[in-house]
């Protein structure tokens, strides 16, 4: 099968003839269609993330077929898989289901998971396997590449969106990809969104108002009122000061990336008064069944911008560079014969 393969952090993704993949005790041979590209691929390949499996399949947002079923599967699945089915697979791939976190229902936690796309091979390729525990049954009023997004930016915004409780007013720091998913979810619900992009990006800040946004603006700017809660999408660890800032007393700062830059020095005052900082770590499998769940009924919708399998790096080039107009999804053509 074709994939494109991470040999070496710090090096561009290389197009590869690789084996087949088979499937175990327990997994699905998925037929791949389509792949999200996320943030957290980026910071693999800059080495942001430490020890990945290499050499590595990238992609943990990833839509296909079942073409072959492992022996075995567990009878814990619910509604079982057949060949054909399409399913999703997010970036929670594996876990102990022993472990102290396991066992509290913090299975995003777990001592000893694995994660697709980072210590299992992904979906940047014609074909992978996944743990049928932690593939996702998909909802049919979805396009292939309309789903892929909802699998990581909008699995993992949902649970930081979670995080902030029943926050009436709630900023969103870094209005990307899944800041416009999550939004839509917030807005659905009545909540009030305030928006907050890189100064002077106004074409961000407009794309927020359209959504729905009562406010949007820098950065650098303070809100018209203060916030309930905040969540931080971008990985800039200088915007949790300004988010406390920004929060009314008992407001909470949710840090909703895998990884962030270091958190500058504030004065207690600033998180006296009750208030909070929390982070998101991964995901557990009722997140994404919940999240699934309420994207139909909003409908989310999302914006997506289409590259080859090929074309993964030119895909993080461009997201790099903040240059992508929507999802960066990749479309899997079937390899010719």
């Amino acid at each position: 099968m074709r994939a494109m393969v991470l040999e070496r952090p710090g090096t561009p993704l290389a197009l590869r003839d690789v084996p087949d993949p088979k499937p175990g005790r327990g997994e699905l041979l998925i037929r791949v269609a389509a792949c999200g590209v996320c943030r957290t691929d980026l910071h693999i390949v800059d080495s942001e993330l430490p020890n990945p499996k290499l050499p590595l399949i990238l992609g943990h947002q990833i839509v296909g077929r079942v073409e072959q079923i492992g022996e075995a599967l567990s009878a814990d699945l619910g509604e079982p898989f057949v060949l054909g089915d399409r399913v999703g697979v997010p970036w929670l791939g594996w876990t102990d289901g022993q472990c102290v976190y396991c066992r509290s229902q913090r299975e995003n936690l777990c001592d000893s998971a694995k994660f697709t796309g980072y210590t299992l091979d992904g979906g940047y390729a014609d074909l992978a396997v996944a743990n049928a525990r932690y593939c996702f049954h998909l909802p049919n009023e979805y396009q292939d590449v309309e789903l892929a997004p909802l699998l990581c930016a909008g699995m993992l915004g949902y649970r930081s969106y979670r995080k902030t409780g029943d926050a009436k007013r709630l900023g969103i720091y870094g209005f990307g990809n899944a800041a416009h998913l999550v939004s839509q979810v917030a807005i659905y619900e009545g909540r009030e969104i305030y928006a907050f992009t890189r100064p002077g990006d106004k074409a961000g800040q407009d794309e927020a108002r359209s959504l729905g946004a009562v406010w949007a603006g820098g950065s650098d700017e303070s809100p018209p009122e203060k916030l309930d809660a905040a969540i931080i999408f971008a990985p800039v660890g200088a915007l949790v000061p300004v988010a406390l800032r920004a929060l009314a007393r008992g407001g909470t700062v949710v840090c909703g990336g895998i990884h962030m830059s270091d958190i500058p020095a504030f004065p207690y005052k600033q998180l006296w008064e009750e208030r909070v900082i929390t982070s998101v770590a991964n995901l557990t499998r009722r997140d994404g069944e919940d999240f699934l769940e309420i994207a139909l009924r909003v409908p989310i919708k999302a914006k997506v911008e289409s590259f080859s399998l090929e074309d993964a790096n030119l895909a993080l080039d461009k997201f790099r560079a903040g240059q992508l107009n929507g999802n960066a999804v990749l479309e899997i053509s079937p390899p010719s014969q």
